[in-house]
């Protein structure tokens, strides 16, 4: 379970888009119990379908990660123009005049950075669960709960320790900083995908 558990963080508290988007959710203080919990639940259920053997299936159709690699490195370059773009007019967290953001938007936006990322197919699917299959019938599956309870205290700690950050993101300057470096990660990652 601890090998799983390292292994797990290891790959998940790279910054990348779906960190991003809880770090910004947990500055904001708006829906961050939907977002960890989208996000640890999910990691879960991929890791497990790893596990399970739907890893080994997904790398023996090349057509499919070939349409998983091209549309993810596509959806993240969207997601990084959206990013630069917010750079050009940072905003400033004033919680009196911000508008919080909709539940329902939050949760569809979490959900799509979460399953249409094919680095978190990648990650969890692929690459956790050949590790996991390494450790023998039951082994594998204290590897996956290892693994599923590094990304629940990552993304608990990563959303809910945010907050901390607040009186840095009252000034535009740092929200520009951020928006720059995530639309740097997620171009580097979607080049990674493709090349």
């Amino acid at each position: 379970m601890l090998t799983g558990l390292v292994t797990g963080l290891s790959l998940i508290v790279a910054i990348g888009a779906q960190n991003a988007f809880v770090l910004r959710q947990g500055i904001r203080r708006e829906h961050v119990l939907t977002v960890v919990a989208v996000c640890a639940t999910a990691d879960a259920l991929l890791v497990s379908a790893g596990v399970a053997g739907l890893g080994a299936l997904v790398t023996e159709q090349p057509v499919a990660l070939a349409v998983a690699r091209y549309g993810g490195a596509a959806f993240l370059l969207v997601l990084a123009v959206q990013a630069a773009l917010r750079a050009r007019h940072p905003e400033r967290l004033d919680p009196s005049t911000a508008a919080p953001a909709g539940h329902r938007g939050v949760l569809l936006t979490a959900l799509a950075l979460t399953f249409l990322n094919p680095h978190v197919y990648l990650d969890t699917v692929v690459l956790l669960g050949s590790v996991a299959n390494q450790h023998g019938p039951t082994g594998r599956w204290h590897f996956a709960a290892g693994a599923a309870v590094g990304s629940v205290l990552w993304f608990t700690a990563l959303g809910f320790g945010a907050r901390r950050l607040r009186p840095l993101f009252a000034r535009p300057r740092a929200w520009q900083v951020l928006d720059v470096v995530v639309a740097v990660v997620m171009v580097v990652v979607a080049v990674g995908l493709v090349v």
